[in-house]
C-alpha cells in the first residue's frame, strides 16, 4: 500500500488544498516549486550543514536503561529535546526558511501553540535577517510565557489571537488571514503536517531526518535498522510523521501515535481527534477533525499546548483509516505522572507533549527483546510552570 502523497496532494481520501481564491497563488507557487528547490544539491548541502552545525544533529538515540528494566524491553529515546531551541520544530523551520529565501520572500509569518515552533521560526528568521511575525493564542501566551519572551528576544513580533478558544486553532486562523492580506512578499511557515498541500508533505520531508537517523543508529546499536515499535505524540503530528516516515513501508514495525485525551475522551475537554472526530476540512485540507453535527469545529482541550488541536494532519488521517498506525489517547493526569517518572528515572524532564507518548508505555505489553523507540519531541523547560502547579513543588 502507498502511504505517501499522490500527485494531486492526497493521501488516500485525505489532503488536498481547500483554500480561498485569494491564497491560491501562494499555495500554487509553493506546489510548483518546492520539490525542485528541496531536491537541489545546493539546498540540500545548506540544509544538512545547518542541521549539523547549528541545530546539533544527529540527535542521540539513547538506550534508557531504567525504562528498559521497568517495561521489560529495550526502550530507546530519540532525543529531539537536545536540538537547538529544545524540540524537533527547528528541523522544519530551517528547511522552510531556506525555501522562502529561494522564493524571494522578505517576511515570515507563523502560528504556534506551545511556542516551540514560534521560537524555532523566530530563531531562523534572526539567523537569516528576515522579518518575523508569530501568531499565538492568548491562553497559550499565558501558559507558555517563557517562549513568548524568547521569541521577542529573537526579534519576532508576537501577535495574540483573541478569538475562539484563544489557542492554536485560532492562531492558525489569524496567520492565514495575514497571508491572504500579504500574498506577494510573505511566506507562511506552517509548523506541523497540516494545512493545504504541499505543506503536509513538505513538513514531513523536513522532519523525516528523525527516522533517517534513527534507522542508522538502531543498526549500530541493535544490529537491525527496524525496531518492533515506534511511538510519538500527535497534535497536528509533525514529530510523529518525522519519526514514522522511513518506517512506513516496513509493515513489521508497529507505529503508535498518542493523542491528548485531556480530562477524558468523553469529558467534553479533550483533543483525542481520531476517537472523537469525523472527516471534514480544517485549515485547508481534508482530514479527521472534531466537529459538531452541523460542521462547526469543536474546541479542543489539553494540558499540553502543543497537542491542543482539533484535527490531525491528512497523512495521519490516512494512516489511521487504513490501520497502518495505531492511534491512542492519554489523559492530562497520565501524562503529568509520566513526565515526573521520566524526570526521576532517566534525569530527563520531557515536554508535556512528549510525556503523553511516554505514558502509553504503561498500557503496552512487550517481549523482552523488543526494541522500542520513543520520540522525545521536546524538553520540559517551557512546561515547568505547569508541572510545578500540578505537583505543588
Amino acid at each position: 500500500m502507498n502511504y505517501g502523497v499522490n500527485e494531486h496532494g492526497y493521501y488516500g481520501d485525505f489532503g488536498g488544498a481547500y483554500i480561498p481564491e485569494m491564497l491560491y497563488p501562494n499555495v500554487e507557487e509553493l506546489r510548483q516549486q518546492y520539490l525542485a528547490i528541496i531536491n537541489d544539491a545546493g539546498f540540500k548541502a545548506e540544509f544538512d550543514n545547518l542541521l549539523k552545525d547549528y541545530v546539533g544533529r544527529p540527535s542521540p538515540l539513547y538506550h534508557a536503561k531504567r525504562y528498559s528494566e521497568k517495561y521489560g524491553a529495550n526502550i530507546f529515546f530519540k532525543r529531539e529535546d537536545l536540538n537547538h531551541t529544545g524540540s524537533h520544530k527547528i528541523n522544519n523551520a530551517i528547511g522552510q526558511i531556506l525555501l522562502a529565501k529561494r522564493l524571494g520572500k522578505k517576511r515570515i509569518i507563523a502560528e504556534t501553540g506551545a511556542g516551540q515552533h514560534g521560537v524555532a521560526t523566530a530563531t531562523v528568521c534572526a539567523l537569516m535577517g528576515i522579518e518575523c511575525v508569530v501568531y499565538m493564542g492568548e491562553i497559550d501566551m499565558a501558559r507558555q510565557a517563557p517562549n513568548v519572551s524568547r521569541m521577542k528576544m529573537l526579534g519576532a513580533k508576537v501577535v495574540p489571537a483573541t478569538s475562539g478558544s484563544k489557542t492554536l486553532k485560532d492562531a492558525t486562523n489569524e496567520a492565514l488571514r495575514d497571508w491572504i492580506g500579504n500574498p506577494v512578499d510573505t511566506h507562511y511557515i506552517i509548523g506541523s503536517v497540516v494545512g493545504p498541500y504541499p505543506y503536509p508533505d513538505m513538513v514531513a520531508r523536513f522532519q523525516s531526518i528523525i527516522s533517517a537517523e534513527t534507522k542508522k543508529q538502531l543498526l549500530e546499536k541493535t544490529g537491525s535498522d527496524l525496531p518492533q515499535y515506534i511511538m510519538a505524540c500527535v497534535g497536528g503530528g509533525s514529530n510523529a510523521m518525522g519519526m514514522f516516515y522511513h518506517f512506513l513501508d516496513d509493515e513489521s514495525v508497529k507505529l503508535v501515535a498518542v493523542e491528548a485525551a485531556g480530562k477524558g475522551v468523553n469529558s467534553g475537554h479533550s483533543a483525542a481527534t481520531t476517537f472523537l472526530g469525523r472527516e471534514g476540512v480544517l485549515h485547508g485540507s481534508r482530514t479527521i477533525l472534531m466537529q459538531t453535527d452541523d460542521g462547526q469545529v469543536v474546541e479542543p482541550y489539553s494540558v499540553s499546548a502543543g497537542l491542543d488541536y482539533p484535527g490531525i494532519g491528512p497523512q495521519h488521517a490516512h494512516l489511521y483509516k487504513v490501520k497502518r498506525a495505531q492511534y491512542v489517547s492519554i489523559t492530562d493526569d497520565e501524562a503529568m505522572q509520566a513526565g515526573l517518572l521520566c524526570s526521576q528515572l532517566e534525569g530527563i524532564i520531557p515536554a508535556i507533549e512528549t510525556a503523553h507518548a511516554l505514558a502509553q508505555l504503561e498500557k503496552m505489553q512487550f517481549k523482552k527483546d523488543d526494541n522500542v523507540v520513543v520520540c522525545i519531541s521536546g524538553r520540559g523547560d517551557k512546561d515547568l510552570d505547569t508541572y510545578i502547579k500540578y505537583f505543588n513543588f
